[in-house]
């Protein structure tokens, strides 16, 4: 069921847009924010290094249907180069902090580089913010945060020891965050997301989230990995749910709700064996060979939390967030969106758009929107 106070926003923000800045703009959750924010006809600052990031997904972004009078622009840079932040930040009414190096066995592997982006680069963008008079910085945490705790489901204010350096830099950006409102005013919200999934989440590399990894390896005819027993548990919350989440927490008027973290998540408590399943019976719907199908067990990863689960009550009390689609519905609409692009190639034109030291670069364009570029 769709909430109510969602639709009623994205009117508004339709006849009154806003610019807002989403860094990580060419990641999963980055592109997936500004598609929306341009379907909203708002004005968009991107900002990504293309670390782990893809120009492949602006492209997709600016070739679908978006609002005729949308725009965006595209500063390619690093968040840990406080000038890049700054550039952004200029005439921005709201900030979606997205930028991140988001995996536990990248930040058990190089914490320091981790602490420099999650930590560091935070800070900067707090700063940018601050100076440029942002009217709320939203920011991505993390379920990590919760650590060891034994409370199931987790609640807000009862967090653990971290089990991961990656789980560290998020406790100390809720920190951060919070001082930053305390000493200078700035309007923080932090958003502990649940194993987000959806389109446009890379199925390559070592530290691949489950799903896109799962699909990848289940349209190759290979085996899917499962660490540990399969009995693990995660709380997985689709992409959808996360962008109605980013725009009610960056334009909620409760003063209460301010300075606050809250759980993203649809709270449903999903076993590595029971998602494999469902993953299964869904591509084997037009494939009955994916029934065959079987997992391999590997030991459990140092680093991973064993069982997951969200509380929401809180996000839904002060927030009015209400997922819309549950892990069910959000999969199906994941898998129908890999296996199209498991068979889509083509060539695409290209755009200039600006670097943050002033140097030129390309960027794909497509679809009716105006794209604006950065000053040199």
């Amino acid at each position: 069921m769709i909430s109510a106070p969602f639709p009623r926003l994205r009117d508004h923000l339709r006849y009154a847009p806003k610019v807002w800045v989403v860094t990580g703009v060419a990641g999963f959750i980055g592109s997936n924010l500004l598609q929306e924010l341009l379907r909203l006809g708002q004005t968009v600052v991107g900002v990504d290094n293309y670390s782990t990031g893809h120009r492949g997904n602006l492209d997709e972004v600016l070739a679908g249907p978006i609002g005729g009078v949308a725009h965006f622009r595209m500063v390619e840079g690093d968040i840990r180069d406080l000038e890049t932040c700054r550039m952004a930040c200029e005439g921005a009414d709201y900030v979606l902090h997205h930028a991140a190096l988001g995996s536990v066995p990248w930040s058990m592997d190089d914490p320091l580089r981790s602490n420099s982006v999650n930590v560091d680069g935070f800070v900067n963008m707090l700063v940018a913010a601050k100076d440029a008079g942002v009217k709320r910085f939203v920011y991505a945490s993390s379920s990590a945060v919760y650590g060891d705790t034994p409370d199931h489901p987790q609640l807000e204010d009862r967090v653990g020891r971290p089990l991961s350096p990656y789980a560290a830099t998020k406790s100390i950006n809720e920190t951060y965050a919070l001082a930053f409102q305390m000493s200078y005013g700035l309007q923080t919200i932090g958003l502990r997301y649940f194993n987000v999934f959806g389109r446009r989440q890379d199925p390559a590399g070592a530290y691949a989230a489950v799903i896109p990894r799962w699909i990848s390896s289940l349209l190759r005819g290979e085996r899917c990995r499962i660490f540990g027993d399969g009995e693990t548990t995660r709380d997985f919350c689709y992409v959808a749910n996360v962008i109605q989440a980013n725009l009610l927490a960056a334009t909620v008027d409760d003063v209460n709700a301010i300075g606050q973290a809250y759980n993203v998540a649809c709270a449903e408590s999903v076993s590595l064996n029971q998602l494999f399943g469902m993953m299964r019976d869904r591509l084997a719907l037009n494939d009955p060979k994916f029934l065959l199908a079987q997992p391999q067990y590997d030991p459990f990863r140092t680093g991973d939390i064993r069982f997951s689960c969200a509380s929401i009550e809180k996000a839904r009390r002060m927030l009015s967030y209400s997922p819309t689609h549950s892990v069910s519905q959000g999969l199906s609409e994941a898998l129908d969106w890999y296996v199209e692009r498991a068979y889509v190639t083509g060539e695409r034109g290209a755009v200039t758009t600006h670097h943050a030291n002033g140097t030129a670069a390309h960027l794909p364009r497509f679809g009716s929107a105006p794209l604006t570029v950065t000053a040199s």
